[in-house]
């Protein structure tokens, strides 16, 4: 038996991309069991992964924490992360690790100066090169999401009837200027005549209240705040197409195989964190030619130039026509680059 610990302690996109390498390992490697250090918070995504062996809990008291991780005597360690924290982990365990690159300096050289260095090549390659000493390779299954029976949701319930085509807006980001704003939102789904449902937690629900009084139409509906992570990604498995931010919720998307049509802000595709093997028809809506752009490699809670052109100027109605064209079942090509 080879034991591997992987670390990653945040956030939900950044866990759902580390699954490729996660099922590679245990498929490749003879005998392998592989645990997963995460926060509490992140760890439903991983709790029904059967390639996981094993679950460890990030908390404050980092010392227990590492105190229980001596007791697997681990054979390898997998830091996905790559911080202080994660740094501490590795040093008191004393077992052969590979980190992986983050590239921030280049990040900050993109965000600061525009001036991009950074490897045309998706962070889930870059995972997958922290295991090349075990010729480990990708299987370009693409990404893992597994719900659990128990949060497997009944859309009928719901919608109170089976919808003939569906689509899932995720309302909110984890940053302003990632989000869409609630007037596109609503210019788009006054567009629409296919059901829509509104997807976010507990923090958009007032931003979903104020765009369901906006628009009163019969075929949206709100669930915003109501479901959790795992329900939410079983709306998504069953959605024609995913409108979404550059959010987690992306991911999940990516993982189900579905068209997604992503809305970018503040944040560039060139990071590295586009959908990963999306539905092939997937598409990447961006404002180009914005010298303010990236302004983050994350986000803020406000414009920093206060005009917020990255997501204002959006072409809503070449977004509108896009949805029609995928429900009609007309082609639709996949970009990289902006719409």
């Amino acid at each position: 038996m080879v034991k591997f610990l992987i670390i990653r302690f945040s956030s939900i996109g950044d866990i759902i991309l580390t699954t490729p390498l996660v099922r590679c390992l245990k498929s490749q490697v003879n005998e392998a069991e592989i645990h997963y250090l995460t926060k509490s918070r992140y760890s439903q995504i991983l709790t029904a992964n059967p390639y996981i062996d094993k679950i460890h809990l990030l908390k404050k008291n980092l010392p227990e924490v590492i105190k229980e991780l001596r007791k697997e005597k681990f054979d390898y360690i997998i830091d996905l992360h790559r911080n202080i924290r994660t740094f501490r982990v590795k040093s008191s365990l004393r077992r052969i690790s590979f980190a992986f690159n983050k590239l921030n300096l280049r990040k900050w050289m993109f965000v600061s100066l525009k001036w991009n260095r950074l490897p045309h090549k998706h962070i889930v390659d870059r995972y997958m090169d922290t295991l090349r000493l075990f010729s480990v390779k990708n299987d370009e299954k693409g990404l893992d999401f597994f719900v659990p029976p128990s949060e497997e949701i009944n859309l009928e319930k719901i919608l109170g009837k089976e919808p003939q085509k569906l689509v899932s807006l995720i309302v909110g980001g984890g940053h302003y200027t990632k989000q869409i704003p609630a007037e596109h939102i609503i210019d788009l789904i006054r567009k629409l005549e296919v059901d829509v449902i509104l997807l976010g937690g507990i923090e958009d629900v007032n931003k979903a209240a104020g765009i369901m009084s906006e628009i009163k139409k019969k075929n949206v509906y709100d669930v915003t705040g109501k479901l959790s992570l795992n329900e939410s990604a079983s709306i998504l498995c069953k959605s024609d197409i995913i409108i979404t931010p550059d959010t987690g919720m992306m991911h999940v998307a990516a993982a189900f195989k579905k068209n997604i049509l992503s809305i970018w802000g503040n944040t560039v595709p060139e990071f590295g964190m586009y959908p990963y093997q999306p539905g092939s028809e997937s598409k990447i809506f961006q404002v180009t030619n914005l010298h303010c752009r990236p302004c983050s490699k994350i986000g803020f809670s406000s414009c920093p130039r206060k005009h917020f052109h990255c997501m204002l100027k959006q072409d809503i109605n070449e977004i509108v026509k896009t949805i029609n064209k995928l429900l009609f079942n007309e082609a639709v090509t996949f970009h990289k680059g902006s719409a």
